[in-house]
């Protein structure tokens, strides 16, 4: 997590090189998230509290969708104006860099629930709303 903080801030010293992009509220709402869930699953983790972790697993497909929102906002503004394309590249390493901090917020919060019940039987398999990754033949 630590690593992926150093990158945004390395891309975030980029970006104060370039003319702002307007486009960074979803940014903005994925950093939410992703702290959200490093705080939500750090507490889970201090109590020891299986329901809470639960949660924090729960809401990962919500930073996914926001994530792919964005990544599909963005590369439309690249398309719109080639201008934008080095920014907009440094916009969207920063919001995969959040929802991987929400992914180990979760890897974290099935930690917690193995080692309180020893297995992971309970748990349905996470639902994954990153489709950026899908080829679409329409």
């Amino acid at each position: 997590v630590g690593d992926y903080a150093a990158n945004m801030a390395k891309r975030s010293m980029a970006l104060n090189t370039v003319p702002p992009v307007p486009h960074t509220g979803g940014l903005h709402a994925i950093g939410r998230l992703a702290a959200q869930q490093m705080r939500d699953v750090l507490k889970a983790y201090d109590a020891l509290d299986a329901d809470a972790a639960q949660k924090v697993r729960e809401r990962d497909a919500e930073l996914d969708l926001q994530y792919t929102a964005l990544f599909r906002e963005l590369l439309t503004y690249m398309m719109e104006d080639p201008r934008n394309i080095t920014p907009c590249t440094h916009l969207l390493f920063m919001a995969k860099n959040m929802e991987r901090i929400g992914d180990h917020a979760t890897n974290i919060a099935e930690n917690i629930w193995f080692r309180i019940h020893g297995d992971h039987r309970p748990l349905p398999p996470r639902e994954k709303r990153d489709e950026s990754s899908a080829i679409s033949r329409a």
